[in-house]
């Protein structure tokens, strides 16, 4: 008996795990952040732009938080200014110095492994006049540096390349960057994200001409990046309204946030520190998978890599199901960029490394963290192995084909569409559907039928699978997810979907939280 409890509690504590495998994604805030962020909160409600006492108080928090981050990346005060992200950052400087440029010039150039907040913005630019042009990288992701010098010429004004890759690691060596550029006069935009507390930052030596941070990959507050602009660089501000950040960043400061930035940014040296057990760490989970799967591919590059992050590829095994597993067992890692959560389309990252769309559909990134054990690892690795190797529980799926009049119209299925909000936009969804926030299904719980078959379904079939797993998770016994999704039924029952889709829709509220 008593070894039979043993059993059942050892069950019991493997299934309520919660491992985090996902730093790159964003980070848990550190105690030192959070006691500032409170004291400032609690105490320090002036606004930095007044003149009196309390103002004053806040003016010089500003300015430690400043001189905190300066010295982290080996910058001058005056020239890091507080924005509201990285993605503020980013967009500030891109269309800042097209204004400032063209048309005298141009021409950008840029990698094609930029975060979404740069890409996005570049293919904006496009529609204003401006040329982009898209450095080709080798197998590893690294910028091919001569196919960059024959891309640069007189008539580019900026050079965009991310000092580490968000989902493979990769780093990139920017002082070459910045040598080629200058010698058409042209300016380099270094997306640092990733970077800081993993590696060490030296913008001065690299002489890049600006530098984008957030704070919320450093084990800091969400809603607060930094935007490095070197002395004597042209930019002009993207918000107007104020004289705020020496009159490049209108709007009253988030202080709480800013000084909850400063203080991350005081655990540089200490997180720098630790990268050598975090690194250990990461060479014990390559080990494990290439022990449970020998043909699964390491994307990342073994040096010059950041020591935390991998992307690895599992021939034959489709990533959607496989976070899914993850995910039902509180293990957390995703296919790539945060950013793009929600896109059906395949990594573009993975396809400018040479990645064929059906591997980039078999992969998935691991980021490790401060906190991240041995124990951990052997966890994560130890689900992987269940669900390659046919031991996991699986998630019922039905096909397109299969999906026909019965089952749509069957009173004793519940058809939930998890749909983004943009696909909802464009396509109509199957008949009777009941359409829930896909981020935040968990709020819809009390409104599910415990007593009928569930039917989820997505665009393409990967978020559905993991919103079912989820539901299995909360003890929905019949739950069936719709294979390849929306996209996928709207091509082999075209007939159906023309003849019923949209119809009797139901929009589900969120349970109230009391």
């Amino acid at each position: 008996m008593q070894i039979q409890q043993l059993e059942f509690l050892k069950h019991l504590i493997r299934f309520n795990r919660r491992v985090y495998l996902d730093h790159n994604a964003t980070t848990p805030v550190s105690n030192r952040v959070r006691r500032k962020m409170g004291q400032v909160l609690r105490y320090h409600y002036g606004n930095p732009s007044s003149f009196y006492g309390i103002g004053r108080k806040s003016a010089a928090l500003v300015k430690q938080a400043r001189q905190y981050v300066a010295e982290a990346v080996h910058a001058d005060p005056q020239e890091i200014y507080f924005t509201g992200c990285a993605t503020e950052s980013n967009n500030a400087v891109l269309k800042s110095l097209s204004d400032h440029f063209y048309p005298k010039k141009k021409k950008i150039v840029s990698t094609p492994l930029e975060h979404p907040s740069v890409m996005h913005t570049l293919a904006y630019l496009e529609t204003q006049g401006v040329m982009v042009e898209y450095c080709p990288v080798d197998g590893q992701g690294r910028v091919l540096l001569a196919e960059l010098e024959k891309r640069v010429d007189e008539d580019t004004f900026l050079v965009c390349c991310m000092l580490a890759n968000n989902e493979t690691g990769v780093i990139q060596d920017l002082k070459a960057v910045t040598k080629i550029a200058s010698q058409q006069s042209a300016l380099v935009l270094a997306d640092c994200v990733q970077a800081l507390g993993k590696i060490p930052v030296d913008l001065h030596a690299w002489g890049v001409d600006y530098a984008s941070f957030s704070a919320h990959k450093l084990y800091g507050p969400k809603g607060i990046g930094a935007l490095y602009v070197k002395q004597g660089s042209p930019f002009s501000p993207l918000l107007h309204g104020g004289h705020q950040e020496s009159g490049m960043r209108a709007g009253t400061e988030s202080l709480h946030n800013i000084v909850g930035f400063g203080a991350a940014c005081q655990d540089v040296d200490r997180l720098l520190l630790h990268a050598k057990k975090t690194q250990a760490l990461k060479q014990l989970l390559i080990q494990r998978l290439k022990e449970i799967k020998p043909d699964c591919a390491i994307n990342s590059p073994e040096t010059g890599c950041l020591p935390n992050t991998i992307s690895v590829t599992f021939p034959g095994v489709d990533n959607a199901g496989l976070m899914a597993i993850l995910d039902y067992h509180g293990i957390a890692v995703s296919a790539g960029s945060a950013c793009s959560t929600g896109e059906d389309a395949p990594s573009h990252v993975l396809r400018a490394i040479g990645l064929s769309e059906q591997a980039a559909r078999q992969t998935i990134r691991v980021s490790l963290g401060w906190h991240t054990s041995e124990g951990d690892i052997r966890y994560t690795t130890k689900v992987i192995q269940d669900y390659i190797e046919g031991r996991s529980l699986l998630v019922n799926m039905i096909t397109p084909a299969q999906l026909n009049e019965s089952i749509l119209f069957d009173e004793h299925t519940f058809i939930l569409d998890v749909r983004p909000p943009d696909d909802r936009r464009k396509h109509q969804g199957l008949p009777n559907a009941h359409e829930v926030a896909p981020l935040a299904v968990e709020k819809y719980l009390g409104q599910l039928p415990r007593d009928k078959q569930i039917l989820v379904y997505c665009p393409g079939g990967g978020l559905s699978l993991m919103v079912s797993y989820y539901l299995k998770a909360k003890g929905f016994k019949h739950v069936i997810n719709l294979r390849g999704g929306l996209d996928a039924w709207r091509q082999r029952r075209s007939d159906l979907y023309l003849k019923y889709a949209g119809q009797n829709v139901t929009v589900l509220q969120p349970d109230k939280v009391e």
